[in-house]
């Protein structure tokens, strides 16, 4: 499985730009194999991004921004809730993978299983 973040090469936003380098940088501190999609240079990458956000992720007006992270062709979340689940230290659950032994994440899910 190949985690997929549809990002922006050309976008004039600071803060877009932070949020992407963010999550790929995490994605790459962490040995998670991934793939940049660039929205800005393929129209079939901004296309299908645009298509495949789920109605309820959608912003109220205009079109879903990067980054937009998916494992294959499913819907993992935009940066706002990988944030999140970085916090939560539940980002291989977020991604839809199984947390490496050692991680943060599996111990707490072996604790978990525990109890």
């Amino acid at each position: 499985m190949v985690i997929k973040v549809y990002i922006a090469s050309s976008s004039g936003s600071t803060s877009i730009k932070k949020q992407q380098q963010d999550v790929m940088g995490f994605l790459a501190a962490n040995k998670i194999e991934y793939e940049e999609c660039d929205i800005a240079s393929d129209e079939e990458n901004r296309k299908w991004m645009r298509e495949n956000v789920p109605e309820e992720s959608r912003p109220t007006t205009g079109n879903p921004l990067p980054p937009q992270i998916f494992n294959e062709s499913q819907y993992c979340g935009n940066y706002e809730a990988f944030f999140d689940a970085r916090e939560d230290n539940a980002v291989y659950a977020f991604l839809g993978l199984t947390a490496p032994p050692g991680t943060k994440e599996a111990e707490a899910l072996a604790k978990k299983a525990q109890q």
